[in-house]
């Protein structure tokens, strides 16, 4: 138990350095790349109203919400929510950033396999995330006051049920990295065609992009890694899952 618990923290650890790295890493980029204005002059607002219109788009709104690289596509309420430091910016950074967003935009209204995914384990995710650790407890009771009369491993199959709830995280976290990487593939190939990038500026945006897509990534490997660790503390629970007698 002592080396699981060792090993589980040293995970834990490298994850979160992981995601701090990746954080730090988009942060970055969107410092130097949003020092370089484009050629165009268009502001990330400019870019994603021309995106939208060029695209067929007419019943999505373009808003601006507080903070930094907030941005967020609200599928829903109908709406882009572009950052304080992307709606009215001009730089290579905020095109590229509010083009990703509208990237997802066209996801939806092509049907984007993946992103329809996505969608739907969106409810599904919040729900096995409240429901999960109350299915082990339950399961768990069940055991000590069903399983051991009656020999029956109720309880046990119970809180499996909620292991694999708990493992609908880590499926949306897989399923993020196509939608995120198609997105971004779709925001570099429009801001060329609709000339708010150069070819000779493309590479900056793409560097912004590919700096944001290791977010996810680290989020995959962070959700993998606390789903293993709530699995194995779980197992252990019930005695590596073998009926005691």
């Amino acid at each position: 138990m002592y080396t699981y618990y060792l090993i589980s923290f040293f995970l834990v650890i490298l994850c979160a350095g992981l995601g701090i790295r990746a954080n730090m890493k988009v942060n970055s980029a969107y410092k130097a790349y949003g020092a370089m204005p484009t050629r165009s002059r268009m502001t990330g607002y400019d870019t994603a109203t021309r995106l939208l219109r060029n695209n067929g788009v007419k019943d999505i709104s373009v808003g601006r919400v507080q903070g930094t690289l907030t941005d967020h596509y609200h599928p829903t309420k109908k709406i882009v929510n572009l950052s304080e430091s992307v709606y009215g910016d001009d730089s290579i950074a905020s095109v590229a950033v509010a083009a990703h967003e509208i990237g997802h935009v066209i996801q939806k209204k092509s049907g984007y396999f993946p992103y329809k995914i996505r969608s739907v384990l969106v409810p599904l995710t919040n729900f096995g995330s409240r429901l999960a650790i109350p299915l082990v407890l339950v399961g768990l009771i069940l055991d000590v006051f069903v399983g051991a009369m009656q020999n029956s491993d109720v309880g046990f199959y119970l809180a499996m049920a909620g292991v694999a709830l708990y493992g609908l995280s880590t499926i949306f976290a897989l399923i993020t990295l196509p939608v995120e990487f198609d997105a971004s593939r779709r925001a570099k190939k429009m801001l060329v065609a609709e000339g708010i990038l150069t070819e000779e500026e493309l590479p900056f945006a793409d560097k912004m992009l590919d700096a944001a897509a290791q977010t996810y990534v680290a989020a995959l490997l962070t959700s993998l890694v606390y789903f293993l660790r709530f699995a194995l503390w779980v197992l252990m629970l019930f005695g590596g899952g073998r009926r005691r007698k």
